[in-house]
């Protein structure tokens, strides 16, 4: 593959450091630790944590990372999320997968399934992520946590959760006050995508890393119907994907690294361990140490 990189000198110095926390592995991975964070429809929603083991530090940064399955399979357990999250403990975060309700349980979430009930599946889901990462955040004592410092994950459908939390609580939520302390320090989003761009404004403008291909035909790598769904089908709803959303941050000047997959589909959204080695360090410059750095990279 051809690859076409727009990355500043200072952002490819990172590659030459060695041994530096939440860049290289220096721990094992503990147990995950499960957590029940809220019950909802008579459901025990629960979260594992996956912390380094022989970790002194305190005020660690972390990572909740919600899976994805159209909010209708998947699970925390995913052996794809599992080795993520142990990745992620290994240089020093806490990682935490997520489970959720899966409102579209054997019932679907394409064209056939209204475009008012697809808003509502969004809302859900991206309240159940809220939810999640306030519960880390009342027990960040116990996670040795800094809550300044919570990177928003997901893949598929829970990007597009993930997305709707960060940046569309005031579009979903009649009253959001009970998140407004919570303060992402960037997301990482696998093929994902969200209602409105005009949303994104100053106020909740995220640093982030996308992931998406071009020729994704069911979440729309930029502005498009949802799984390009006919304008007369009861599912025609207008989503904007990642390259919407990246233009949307380099208007705010806000940080963003973009990995453009030429004509590629959906499998974008799984978990990309082959560029892990890229994604950490922008994590560590920008997410956590605040540098400004707008970035793309295109994959030919």
């Amino acid at each position: 593959m051809k690859l076409k990189f727009l990355l500043p000198l200072l952002f490819l110095s990172l590659f030459c450091k060695a041994q530096t926390r939440y860049i290289d592995d220096l721990f094992q991975p503990k147990k995950a630790i499960e957590k029940v964070y809220a019950t909802k429809d008579g459901e025990q929603l629960k979260l594992y944590v996956y912390e380094p083991k022989n970790d002194s530090a305190g005020n660690r940064p972390v990572i909740i990372f919600m899976h994805g399955g159209g909010f209708g399979v998947g699970s925390p357990h995913n052996p794809a999320e599992v080795k993520f999250a142990k990745e992620c403990a290994k240089k020093g975060y806490v990682a935490v997968q997520i489970g959720y309700r899966l409102t579209r349980k054997g019932k679907g979430f394409g064209c056939d399934y209204s475009a008012e009930g697809k808003r509502e599946t969004f809302k859900k889901a991206a309240e159940d992520y809220l939810d999640a990462v306030k519960y880390m955040i009342q027990h960040q004592e116990e996670f040795n946590i800094d809550p300044n410092q919570i990177i928003a994950g997901g893949s598929s459908a829970g990007a597009e959760a993930v997305l709707h939390a960060v940046y569309q609580q005031n579009l979903l939520f009649e009253d959001a006050s009970a998140y407004e302390n919570i303060k992402f320090s960037g997301l990482f989003s696998l093929a994902g995508a969200m209602l409105d761009v005009r949303y994104l404004n100053k106020e909740n403008a995220t640093p982030a890393v996308f992931f998406h291909g071009t020729a994704d035909n069911l979440v729309p790598y930029a502005t498009a119907p949802h799984h390009y769904c006919d304008k007369n089908a009861p599912g025609y709803l207008i989503l904007d994907g990642s390259k919407t959303i990246a233009e949307r941050l380099k208007q705010l000047e806000t940080s963003y690294l973009l990995y453009t997959f030429k004509e590629a589909k959906h499998e974008i959204s799984s978990i990309p361990f082959d560029y892990l080695d890229q994604v950490f360090p922008y994590f560590k410059e920008v997410f956590l140490e605040k540098k400004h750095i707008q970035s793309e990279v295109t994959i030919e």
